[in-house]
């Protein structure tokens, strides 16, 4: 069973080691403070290892039709952005302007369904 982590207000960070900004065992960096809400559960984890290691079940990726759902939490100032906000962001909060790390762009087909990515 996953433990939550922090609780910002009604969205509960769940992971290994989260940090208040959501930094994981995974991923730490400054930069490193987003939380994903996973489509397949619709809890936020801070990144798709800390979710494999605490859910039973098998991550799914947002579907496009779906991009207008908030499901990206800032760290920093816990804004929830849409799929689709934070994927035209350029790795920065659209409320409070923090810099989300940039490599986590190689990483985005595992969360959200992009062109030519149906699973």
């Amino acid at each position: 069973m996953s433990e939550p982590a922090e609780n910002n207000g009604d969205s509960t960070i769940y992971g290994l080691s989260v940090t208040p900004l959501t930094q994981c065992a995974h991923w730490h960096s400054p930069l490193d403070i987003i939380a994903i809400k996973h489509f397949c559960c619709k809890k936020f984890y801070a990144c798709i290892s800390c979710h494999d290691a605490l859910e039973t079940h098998t991550s799914e990726v947002w579907p496009q039709t779906r991009r207008d759902e908030s499901a990206v939490l800032c760290g920093q100032c816990k804004h929830v952005l849409t799929v689709d906000e934070y994927l035209k962001s350029g790795s920065k909060c659209t409320r409070c302007m923090s810099n989300f790390n940039p490599g986590c762009k190689n990483h985005w087909g595992l969360y959200f369904q992009l062109d030519g990515n149906t699973t």
